[in-house]
């Protein structure tokens, strides 16, 4: 079981009472495409994906460069969820 990441590695989003800042927003949604791609990478390499079979040093630099991969794909749009997510929640910050 891996340990839990300090609390200042934990995204907050904080809401102000106009709502959520739209960068915050953006932010956030970047960080949940990139964890979602980051899990399909993962699922990949532990089927037998990718890089074939390798040991665990070689696991270890497997996961690590799939946590970067994931984060600049989110970055540079990625599957185009973080945009998605945003839109929607400026749409109903928006509404209220």
């Amino acid at each position: 079981m891996s340990p839990l990441p300090p609390t200042s590695a934990v995204p907050t989003l904080s809401v102000a009472s106009d709502g959520p800042k739209p960068t915050k927003v953006r932010d956030a949604a970047q960080q949940f495409e990139a964890l979602l791609i980051g899990q399909i990478l993962r699922s990949v390499r532990e089927s037998g994906g990718w890089l074939g079979s390798s040991d665990s040093s070689a696991d270890c630099a497997a996961e690590y460069a799939e946590q970067q991969l994931s984060a600049v794909l989110a970055q540079r749009g990625g599957l185009g969820l973080s945009d998605l997510i945003a839109s929607g929640l400026d749409r109903e910050s928006k509404s209220r």
